[in-house]
């Protein structure tokens, strides 16, 4: 069985790349159960319905000129791409690439931390089509 560290992952945000910024992320593809159960069945039939997909990534705050404050604050109430790479080699059927289309950003917390700490923020990526790459 092999075991996979992710120490290498890419993450684009609206096609700036931030992976020297993040220290998580987490893609979850999901499609909602439809239930289709008819009459005289004897228990529940579901069928495949939207997909129903999100991606958090947690970010070191940046004020720089097109780094994450730059990049992220604009996007709150719209849609956007994400990408996910698991290592920074090239796409393939052993390191896909998977595009986030039209998700959607509710909010982003620009100042957080204590005194001392590091300043970071979470982003919480809702909806869009999820398409998975591997060439």
């Amino acid at each position: 069985m092999a075991i996979f560290v992710l120490t290498d992952a890419v993450i684009t945000v609206n096609a700036v790349e931030l992976s020297n910024r993040s220290n998580k992320v987490e893609l979850n593809f999901e499609i909602d159960s439809v239930e289709v159960t008819t009459m005289g069945a004897v228990g529940h039939v579901f069928a495949g319905g939207l997909q129903n997909n999100s991606c958090a990534v947690d970010l070191f705050q940046d004020f720089a000129t097109s780094n994450v404050e730059a990049t992220i604050y604009p996007l709150v109430g719209t849609t956007t791409s994400v990408t996910v790479k698991a290592t920074s080699a090239a796409t393939s059927a052993t390191n896909p690439l998977y595009t986030l289309s039209g998700t959607f950003l509710a909010a982003h917390t620009p100042v957080s931390g204590s005194t001392g700490d590091v300043a970071m923020t979470s982003l919480s990526f809702t909806g869009g089509t999820l398409v998975k790459t591997t060439a």
